[in-house]
């Protein structure tokens, strides 16, 4: 259900919530920048958030539901996933015999509706809220689990020492003199399953990418990172390290009794439906193993360009390079950047039933359907190389390389997007420019470069800001700062060319966005998205590599033809509210 402009309007008229003359205001400024009504009105400072969305609930006939300050029922709250919570912001409030009724910001929200009915088996009653009330049951997700937490380390912490004392030999729980047997019981037992399994589901609901277990002098250390950022999440006794590192190898299929060189392992599990792979790295320190664990979601479907953070010029680029049947496009970008997220959305767009896709990867980070996929295995032979020679004999119409590391994978990617594939890969360079120049200290040669490439993608991921977040306005000093890092001119074009700003808007009149003063910064942030910079290969950019030009040379060019840098993609996205300047600049060094 929606509300019509004139409904709101109208609405807001009688109520005399806003005047007239404000009102007016207001809708002018809506049809010229192509916005709703609702959010001007709230941009401008005239209504509230929460206002607009009781008036929204008014019209409509459907109830409002104030949920700050009440104390909601853990198991009922847990009906829905806290990822799906958060990044829908729809909450689970109350239980009836054959219904659950929700909380939400948009009862337009269908796909997240279908996939609670679906999940819970009962009939989705939606009801408006706010977003204070939102963010109110959103704690209570933390509040439930760090209780949890807490109490099974303290209820389970003594079990282990019990059983490890009772292990012949064991002094000190020091994991070299404990045999593989003695290690195996104790991955085994109960209180030592609990503690990982909690703290797997924990990394799951915090949305962490990696979970590190750090063995300290006298205590083991357990970090999640979350929003690219390291952040304590548990302290344990040092004495629990050999149980906890033996039953993540168990997992793993890892050897128990091998400590001293490093191992990497791999395993599933099922939470809420939902199918978690971990990719496991050990690695021997001083004190004893660390473990490092990636978090991966094994499906990408639904992933949107647009969501990833794509729009205007760049959107249309990558759009036409995917529509071709040939050529290469290439992520760029340090680890961790989302380029394996990018290539992943960009095969769910090809993934229809006409063509055949393969790809090979190192390792295979998300599972999709209807995709060939292949897992590097280079012990038994099977690189890059070798895999590639294979794929292109398997009638593949488009061909994903997970990464081009030496000259061999360069060479075979370029000719079999010149044998009439579309090959998709990625590169470790710092920008999109940068992977030419890469390309040719491969040995690939610059007129086979020219002739394959079709665009070439320089990304990083920034936080996002919550609606934690409030308005500021740049002195004259803070924009001549940003001035010497950022073409903030280019930035204002392109502003006010996709209708985010008023077409005749200065700097000073722009608001940017920050965390709330008070606010702790980490609450101020959740999720990222990416800053990007699409570099379209023109006959201007070929004519450059073929002289040897450099990346700096090449990135020059690029910007005549009107490709925003990563830098001033960011700007953009600040903007916008996304994400902070202070972010940006930490994210993108130039």
């Amino acid at each position: 259900m929606h509300v019509e402009e004139k409904q709101l309007k109208n609405f807001i008229l009688d109520s005399g919530l806003v005047s007239k003359s404000a009102l007016t205001t207001a809708e002018k400024h809506a049809q010229e920048t192509g916005q709703n009504l609702g959010d001007v009105l709230v941009s401008d400072g005239a209504i509230n958030e929460n206002d607009l969305r009781r008036i929204q609930a008014s019209i409509l006939g459907i109830p409002f539901v104030d949920l700050k300050g009440e104390h909601l029922d853990f198991e009922v709250l847990s009906s829905i996933p806290e990822p799906i919570a958060r990044n829908h912001n729809i909450v689970a409030f109350r239980r009836g015999k054959d219904s659950l009724e929700v909380a939400m910001l948009n009862t337009d929200d269908l796909p997240a509706i279908d996939f609670i009915k679906k999940k819970v088996g009962l009939k989705i009653l939606p009801r408006y809220t706010d977003s204070e009330s939102i963010k109110s049951a959103l704690l209570q997700y933390q509040k439930s689990l760090k209780a949890e937490f807490g109490d099974l380390i303290q209820k389970e912490i003594g079990s282990i020492k019990t059983i490890a004392e009772g292990i012949e030999g064991v002094e000190g729980m020091e994991g070299d003199k404990i045999s593989g047997d003695d290690l195996k019981k104790l991955a085994e037992d109960l209180p030592v399953v609990r503690i990982v399994d909690t703290l797997l589901k924990h990394a799951i609901i915090q949305n962490a990418s990696d979970i590190h277990i750090e063995p300290l002098e006298e205590q083991l250390l357990v970090r999640y990172r979350i929003d690219g950022l390291l952040r304590d999440a548990m302290v344990l006794p040092k004495n629990v390290a050999p149980s906890i590192a033996a039953r993540i190898k168990v997992l793993s299929n890892l050897k128990l009794d091998e400590k001293r060189l490093p191992q990497d392992g791999r395993f599933k599990i099922d939470l809420n439906g939902e199918k978690i792979s971990f990719r496991v790295s050990t690695l021997p320190t001083y004190y004893g193993e660390k473990i490092v664990t990636r978090v991966l979601r094994e499906s990408v479907s639904g992933f949107t360009l647009e969501a990833s953070g794509f729009h205007g010029e760049s959107l249309e680029r990558v759009h036409k390079a995917l529509n071709l049947t040939t050529g290469m496009i290439l992520t760029t970008g340090p680890t961790g950047s989302g380029k394996t997220t990018t290539l992943y959305t960009m095969l769910d767009i090809l993934n229809t039933p006409d063509v055949n896709i393969s790809t090979i990867e190192d390792p295979i980070e998300y599972q999709m359907d209807r995709i060939n996929q292949t897992q590097v295995k280079s012990e038994i032979g099977l690189t890059f190389g070798t895999g590639l020679r294979t794929l292109v004999r398997q009638d593949p119409d488009i061909i994903m390389v997970g990464e081009i590391r030496d000259t061999e994978t360069a060479s075979l990617a370029i000719n079999a997007s010149l044998t009439g594939h579309l090959v998709l890969s990625t590169l470790h360079t710092n920008s999109a420019a940068g992977a030419l120049p890469r390309l040719i200290d491969m040995h690939a040669e610059p007129f086979l470069i020219v002739s394959t490439v079709s665009i070439i993608i320089g990304q990083r991921l920034v936080r996002k800001l919550t609606d934690k977040k409030e308005k500021y306005f740049m002195t004259a000093a803070e924009i001549k700062t940003l001035s010497e890092s950022v073409d903030i001119e280019r930035v204002l074009r392109a502003l006010k060319e996709e209708k985010i700003v008023d077409p005749k808007v200065v700097w000073e009149k722009i608001p940017l966005f920050r965390p709330k003063t008070g606010v702790n910064p980490e609450d101020a942030f959740s999720g990222r998205i990416g800053i990007y910079e699409v570099m379209k290969m023109s006959s201007a950019v070929k004519e450059l590599v073929m002289q040897g030009k450099t990346d700096k040379d090449l990135e020059v060019q690029a910007k005549k033809e009107g490709m925003l840098t990563m830098i001033e993609d960011g700007v953009f996205k600040a903007v916008q509210g996304l994400t902070t300047i202070e972010e940006i600049l930490r994210v993108v060094s130039e």
